[in-house]
């Protein structure tokens, strides 16, 4: 069995740790301050991590942490996740082409709706993505999936007067 970890750190006591608890609001690091702190004050290991509903395993591998990085270290850290599918440029461009609106001669269609988007993208940059990720990016982009009624691209303005009713009725 190895040898227990020692806090190294002394810029903190027991009782800093514990008032230092009051300043954060991040509930995980409040027990790993006081996991802590309880080390500080002679508890064993197993003892002080039980205290705090951890693993004794865990609460040394917060005490390495605590010693490179500080209080600071003993954060949650948030997963990066996942790489975007579409980089920065990408999305420009996907901008670019929904405002510029669609082709009726090649998309064959009038208005672009998710659908006719996901089929856009996947054309051009071979990435295969659910309808609502598209609403979802459109969002992101500050635009809306609703779309205002197309008009007929061989629309007759001077028909359209000539038709309107002008009946008093009306």
């Amino acid at each position: 069995m190895g040898a227990a970890v020692t806090i190294t750190r002394t810029e903190h006591d027991a009782a800093s740790l514990r008032a230092a608890t009051a300043k954060t609001s991040d509930g995980a690091q409040v027990r790993r301050l006081l996991a802590l702190a309880l080390v500080m004050e002679g508890w064993s290991r197993k003892a002080a991590a039980e205290l705090n509903g951890m693993d004794r395993q865990t609460l040394s591998d917060w005490v390495h942490r605590y010693n490179v990085e500080g209080i600071g270290g003993l954060k949650s850290r948030k997963s990066p996740g996942r790489a975007p599918f579409l980089s920065e440029q990408q999305m420009a461009e996907l901008r670019d082409l929904v405002l510029a609106g669609p082709d009726p001669a090649i998309n064959k269609v009038v208005r672009w709706r998710c659908c006719d988007l996901r089929t856009e993208v996947a054309r051009w940059w071979s990435v295969d993505v659910h309808v609502s990720t598209i609403g979802t990016w459109l969002g992101k982009l500050e635009m809306t999936r609703l779309q205002p009624r197309p008009y007929h691209p061989k629309k007759d303005p001077d028909a359209e007067v000539t038709f309107k009713k002008t009946s008093a009725a009306w």
